[in-house]
């Protein structure tokens, strides 16, 4: 076991009260609209320019422990903050500074400890009541993009794309930011549910020059298990030939026989079909599988309720108004699920949401609740080098999390 260094009273103060000051002196300097930027150094690939106080934060490690300490609760304030409320890191980390130099001088000068905690939890009751009472909603779009656009350093492009994406996507919607492949900063916006699985043939294809499948008012069916051999899905597939309408097929694969067939069946117009993989793994593939079914009024075709193939009537099939396919994604716009049951759903995630301690399982959890609720739309981030995408990503990230 290595050996441990012991400090007392004002010389371990001393120092940690140092280790405060450097994190926190770092940061500030991106307070506010006429902040600065911080250039940090990166062990590999370009340096990285930001403004996100958390960000500079989170890269600051210094070489005496007891420095160190200090430095890395106040990192904790930063992060906290970022988590929680998505911006004002810069804001908690000047307070956070604040209040260790006055109480570290409050309790040199004699004043009891818990006296002097009891004062602040008071001070904190205080302000943050005040706050509450002089803040104002922003609800329109022209407020949301003000907001976006002094959070991103007054880059009223970025604002605009925010406020125009919560528009289209609304309040339970998912907005992501990624990186462009371009110079060019663009919003898409993705219309009904989404996910990232395509045709398991290109012979389904039935538009060629966008190479899709374009299918109105399609049955949909959804199984969680392999599909090899179609024998027992006869009867539906009857019916749906009858009905005059498209099947679109999700399931966890169709392959050997049951794949050739349903190309042979396309290729000689008897069936207007496509065949695509069910999105996710594990339990969140069945849970995906489940809100497809709702969103589309149909039934997951599984084990667990006991509902064999040869069993499936048109009934337990979902609808959409419109679905498209691509090479790596299927769309769903408007299915024809209940609202009172789609409603339920969202309510269901909403509470998981609220239960995960897991932030991997609450990022996966919102987007199945926008695919349902609201919509996703994507900010592409474009720039002229890697160093400037990076940076205005940040500043986007900021804007987003702000509004």
């Amino acid at each position: 076991m290595a050996a441990k260094e012991v400090k007392f009273h004002s010389d371990a103060r001393e120092r940690m009260l140092r280790g405060v000051d450097i994190l926190a002196n770092a940061v500030k300097v991106t307070l506010g609209p006429k902040g600065r930027n911080v250039v940090i150094d990166k062990s590999y690939g370009a340096p990285r320019i930001t403004k996100d106080g958390v960000t500079v934060a989170k890269e600051i490690e210094l070489e005496d422990k007891f420095e160190n300490m200090g430095a890395q609760m106040v990192r904790e304030v930063a992060s906290k903050t970022s988590d929680i409320a998505g911006d004002g890191t810069t804001t908690a980390t000047v307070l956070a500074q604040a209040i260790v130099k006055e109480g570290a001088k409050a309790v040199a000068s004699g004043m009891n400890p818990m006296d002097l905690k009891r004062g602040i939890d008071k001070a904190v009751e205080a302000v943050v009541e005040e706050l509450r009472r002089n803040a104002r909603k922003v609800t329109r779009n022209d407020e949301i993009a003000q907001v976006g656009t002094i959070s991103a350093n007054g880059d009223t492009e970025i604002g605009r794309f925010l406020a125009e994406a919560m528009e289209k996507v609304g309040n339970e919607g998912v907005i992501t930011v990624e990186e462009a492949k371009t110079a060019v900063t663009e919003l898409e916006v993705v219309e009904g549910m989404q996910f990232d699985r395509g045709y398991l043939s290109p012979y389904f294809v039935t538009n060629p020059e966008k190479m899709r499948v374009e299918f109105e008012e399609p049955y949909v069916l959804i199984h969680e298990k392999k599909l090899s051999n179609l024998q027992t899905l006869l009867p539906v597939l009857e019916a749906v030939v009858q009905s005059g309408k498209p099947l679109l097929i999700i399931a966890e694969d169709v392959e050997g026989e049951a794949l050739a067939t349903l190309v042979v069946n396309k290729l000689r117009g008897g069936l207007r079909v496509a065949a695509v993989k069910a999105p996710g793994f594990g339990d969140r593939r069945k849970a995906m599988l489940e809100d497809i079914a709702i969103l589309t009024g149909g039934t997951a075709i599984s084990e667990d309720l006991g509902i064999k193939l040869e069993n499936v009537t048109l009934n337990m099939l979902g609808r959409a108004k419109k679905v498209v396919v691509e090479k790596e994604n299927t769309t769903i716009v408007d299915g024809a699920g209940s609202k009172t049951e789609i409603e339920g759903r969202v309510s269901q995630i909403k509470a998981q949401i609220e239960e995960t301690t897991s932030d991997y399982d609450r990022e996966k959890l919102q987007e199945r609740l926008a695919k349902l609720a609201g919509g996703v739309a994507v900010i592409r981030v474009g720039g002229s080098t890697e160093v400037e995408v990076k940076e205005r990503k940040d500043r986007v990230d900021d804007a987003m999390h702000a509004t």
